[in-house]
């Protein structure tokens, strides 16, 4: 059986420097793992190579046991849009917009019609709990809010995968650990698999999968009992 995601020989440069020096990593469906070190070390580039946001200078990647790293800027646009979702530090929400048509976007610039993405926008809304906050814009929600909006719009469209990068850095520990609650819970339900990268540590402990990276090579992986 396939992974749902797999990388090989990943190599992505700067220069002279290596943020990836040759990483191998599968994901499959459902799994939810951290991607852990230092500054520097290389894990945002991964994900950001993984995700089709970056181009690999030498490797391959397979989504579904297809490969995809050699598709044009066009086709990996259209994967980013159907196939992965999405969970930054700060939400990236566009403020002028309504939680509600936030989270209708991806299927909005997907050719759904505009009733039936937000009667699924506000499915995921009230999931998550904000239920009678969909007319609220961005700045009427706490920061905690707003990653739950962020984390509606990245499963809307019921992606494959799911990046998040230091999803809860902007957020207070208790916040941070319930929108990561909250985000582990609903992609669990969704079926979708989640890979974030993180600088907190007890957020990586309470991962099911740890993988952590150094000069831009995976020093170790844990999988927890």
């Amino acid at each position: 059986m396939h992974p749902v995601l797999s990388g090989r020989g990943l190599v992505k440069r700067y220069g002279t420097q290596h943020a990836l020096a040759g990483i191998d990593i599968d994901v499959a469906a459902g799994d939810a793992i951290a991607i852990v070190g230092p500054s520097g070390s290389g894990k945002t580039s991964l994900l950001h190579v993984l995700a089709g946001i970056l181009r690999a200078d030498a490797g391959e990647i397979h989504l579904g046991g297809q490969r995809i790293d050699q598709l044009g800027e066009k086709k990996r646009s259209e994967l980013r849009r159907t196939e992965f979702g999405f969970v930054f530090q700060s939400g990236m929400l566009v403020a002028e917009l309504t939680a509600e048509e936030n989270v209708a976007l991806p299927l909005l610039l997907g050719g759904r019609q505009r009733k039936e993405a937000l009667s699924a926008s506000r499915e995921w809304l009230a999931r998550l709990g904000l239920g009678g906050k969909e007319g609220r814009r961005p700045g009427e929600l706490s920061g905690g809010e707003a990653q739950r909006v962020a984390i509606a719009r990245a499963l809307t469209h019921r992606p494959k995968v799911i990046f998040a990068d230091e999803p809860t850095g902007a957020l207070d520990t208790r916040t941070g650990k319930d929108t990561m609650d909250a985000l582990l819970v609903a992609a669990n339900d969704s079926g979708a698999a989640v890979i974030v990268v993180t600088h907190d540590r007890e957020l990586a402990d309470s991962m099911p999968r740890t993988v952590a990276i150094r000069d831009g090579r995976i020093e170790h992986a844990v999988t927890a009992a």
